[in-house]
């Protein structure tokens, strides 16, 4: 048993990720101009019930739906908060409260495109014992090193932690 983990470790392990994404947007003459099409869709995988999307309403989006700068923030807002969880865990640090509110900037260009330029996390933990309050800020760095999302995108992920005890 003790080889089969240590060649699991050694071993790199790819994962998949399919989604479905469903535009549902025409109004009746598809995109015949900038004006004449709605920009909602529906995200789907198996599993999880879908997202309803749309773009930014910056863009002639809909409010009322998800658009993918949001789902980006929020993606990265998960894995950290998923990776700091564990962190925590192995630390010995209990975590009896998480809540983030996450912040992403985008810059738009000129030409209409643009890029994200950063995210900020603002976790806001809740921990069991005074005396984990240090480790519990400190290992928002490991988490941080450990997210695959923030280890997959090209612009700065903050974080501005607060650790209080409950």
């Amino acid at each position: 048993m003790g080889g089969r983990a240590l060649q699991n470790v050694r071993m790199s392990l790819t994962h998949s990720y399919d989604v479905t994404i469903t535009w549902t947007g025409n109004t009746g003459t598809g995109t015949s101009g900038y004006r004449d099409y709605a920009r909602a869709h529906d995200v789907v995988a198996d599993g999880p019930q879908p997202i309803m999307g749309s773009s930014d309403p910056a863009f002639r989006g809909d409010s009322h739906r998800w658009n993918p700068e949001q789902l980006l923030t929020a993606a990265l807002a998960q894995c950290h908060m998923l990776s700091y969880l564990h962190v925590c865990t192995d630390a010995g640090v209990i975590v009896t409260g998480y809540a983030d509110h996450a912040h992403g900037t985008m810059s738009q260009t000129a030409d209409g495109g643009g890029r994200f330029t950063e995210v900020v996390l603002r976790p806001q933990v809740v921990v069991a014992s005074p005396d984990m309050v240090d480790a519990a800020i400190k290992l928002h760095e490991s988490a941080h090193a450990k997210c695959f999302i923030a280890s997959s995108v090209g612009f700065p992920v903050r974080h501005e932690p607060t650790v209080t005890v409950g």
